[in-house]
């Protein structure tokens, strides 16, 4: 790497390292230097994985000084692990010259050790039997149960009501009536006006969705 390429190269890390705290690391690999063992030329928060000015390549860089250029592709966003055990979100990007050939490695290691801990547990505290089941609503009061009970009434048939067949319309009523949605005061009315249907479809809908429930 030249120069200039360098000085820019650590004014971008330090950018970075200053945006993103202690945590995120940000190192660059020079490989056109003479030895190869000594290819970090820019590092900044080295207490992420260790290193330090002079220190030798990782695996990646290994890979990058064998490799065809030609394949070589950035990585981003994917995990590490260091040696002593902190799990890293890292981006490699590789750095090429007017010619293409890559001169550098300009790599960001991000220490999500605490943050895998802390949704493992969360994950853990959340889980329950019913997994894919929609969480419920709390409400208010009585109307606002009766709002919710009809929206899921919709979901469960999974169309706009313009779309609905009578069908569809005998399946929500029915929801509704097993849900006790119909003991809430002049529930009827509000059903009747968010599916269209006049009080004596409804009454209908709901002894033919007592029949399908008795077949």
């Amino acid at each position: 790497m030249k120069s200039y390429e360098i000085q820019l190269c650590k004014q971008l890390a330090r950018g970075i390292a200053r945006q993103f705290g202690s945590n995120c690391e940000v190192v660059v690999h020079d490989l056109r230097v003479e030895d190869p063992e000594h290819s970090v030329v820019v590092i900044e928060n080295g207490h992420v994985t260790g290193r330090r000015l002079g220190d030798g390549p990782s695996h990646v860089v290994w890979e990058a000084l064998k490799a065809d250029p030609a394949r070589l592709q950035d990585r981003l966003a994917y995990l590490t692990r260091t040696e002593d055990g902190k799990i890293l979100k890292s981006t490699t990007i590789f750095i090429r010259d007017e010619n293409d050939q890559v001169t550098g490695i300009f790599a960001i290691n991000y220490d999500i050790t605490m943050m895998k801990l802390m949704e493992d547990t969360i994950h853990a505290f959340t889980a329950t039997d019913e997994a894919a089941a929609e969480p419920q609503t709390i409400t208010h009061n009585v109307n606002d149960l009766l709002d919710e009970l009809i929206k899921q009434s919709a979901q469960l048939v999974g169309k706009p009501v313009a779309l609905m067949t009578k069908e569809d319309k005998v399946k929500a009523i029915r929801f509704l009536n097993e849900s006790g949605a119909f003991l809430i005061t002049k529930a009827g009315q509000r059903v009747c006006n968010f599916y269209g249907i006049s009080k004596y479809t409804l009454y209908s809908y709901i002894d033919e969705s007592k029949g399908d429930k008795d077949k």
